[in-house]
């Protein structure tokens, strides 16, 4: 019955993200093994939203580590185990609650023993920047700690880079590459365990930097970001723009390109004015540029059909069901249009 609920979910959520994003671009597939235990790393630049693009966009069944804040209400803690979502506790949280980690690790332990899959962010904590920062070692405790209560399991590591356009308009580009597997326990065969900690965090990190952007975190980090950002170039592209910071080719400003769908918009708001409403009073509760996609999206997903509903059925009611179809139809046709069509222009990260 899990397995039912997690796969209509997921249903909902890619369908939900293909009507919110410009464009989803996958790549390295064929990495993923298709059964045995998978480690999942990713970076983690855009909040909530992170996990959704990679799970809805992966074809194993993934268990996820998100921060304990999101856990604090009974219900949502349910809520969130049905979609095999798990605490993860840190220092901000209280150094008693560190304690808990130690059940969530031996589930983690066990997941790996059922030769399912995992997902961490081993950064540690969501950044909008365009840098891969330094690894924690909380991921090599879970892989060791799993190798070490099961010497004959087999642990493939996949590094995951995911890449935004622009993390706070709408709407947005996004690029998710998985990249080489990395056999784990390789690491432990040929090394002790300070050493084989230290390579695999290095082995990871080097992936990362280039399976996403990559812009060192140096004096000139603000200064390539924002030839990048004047340039106007397409960040999901993401082989190329390392190419042109690796090779100091950075580009020349161009103009911003304009939206023509300004009526489209207009319309797609007036048409889901009560929704768009709701979103104007919940982003002004937003103090992280990082949450700003998450709760836009969940807004989105959760208002827009729901409202769509009620005004399908109203219409089906008062002018009849062939109607309100053709209302639904055009409806989602307008939302459709202007989400594929729009300008996605980037922006000054800092």
């Amino acid at each position: 019955m899990k397995a039912i609920w997690y796969f209509l979910w997921k249903c909902f959520l890619k369908t939900s993200l293909f009507f919110y994003s410009k464009k989803i671009k996958v790549n390295g597939l064929k990495n993923i093994p298709t059964k045995g235990a998978i480690l999942f790393m990713a970076n983690h630049p855009n909040g909530l939203i992170d996990p959704l693009f990679i799970t809805t966009n992966n074809p194993r069944t993934n268990h996820f580590l998100v921060r304990a804040a999101v856990f604090k209400k009974p219900l949502i803690k349910k809520f969130l185990s049905t979609l095999n979502l798990m605490p993860i506790y840190r220092i901000r949280d209280g150094i008693k609650e560190l304690e808990k980690n130690k059940a969530i690790f031996n589930d983690c332990f066990e997941i790996f023993k059922r030769e399912e899959t995992l997902l961490i962010f081993p950064e540690g904590s969501h950044n909008s920047r365009r840098t891969i920062r330094p690894l924690s070692k909380g991921f090599t405790r879970i892989v060791f700690g799993a190798l070490e209560k099961y010497p004959d399991l087999k642990i493939t590591i996949i590094p995951v880079g995911i890449t935004y356009q622009n993390t706070t308009n709408y709407p947005s580009k996004v690029a998710i590459n998985y990249g080489e597997p990395i056999l784990a326990n390789s690491f432990l065969e040929k090394d002790e365990l300070t050493t084989a900690i230290i390579k695999i965090k290095n082995s990871v990190s080097a992936q990362l930097k280039k399976l996403t952007v990559h812009i060192a975190n140096d004096e000139d980090y603000a200064y390539k970001l924002e030839l990048l950002n004047k340039g106007q170039v397409d960040f999901t592209e993401v082989d190329k723009i390392n190419k042109l910071l690796e090779n100091k080719e950075l580009p020349t400003a161009k103009e911003v390109n304009k939206n023509k769908f300004q009526l489209l918009y207009f319309i797609l708001i007036l048409n889901n004015l009560i929704p768009f409403l709701i979103w104007k009073q919940v982003s002004k509760k937003i103090d992280e540029l990082e949450f700003i996609d998450t709760f836009r999206f969940a807004v989105s997903a959760i208002c827009v059909p729901i409202f769509l509903g009620l005004q399908t059925g109203l219409i089906s009611y008062f002018y009849g069901a062939k109607i309100a179809f053709c209302y639904t139809i055009l409806s989602l046709s307008i939302i459709l249009a202007y989400t594929k069509l729009a300008p996605t222009n980037t922006k000054s990260n800092s």
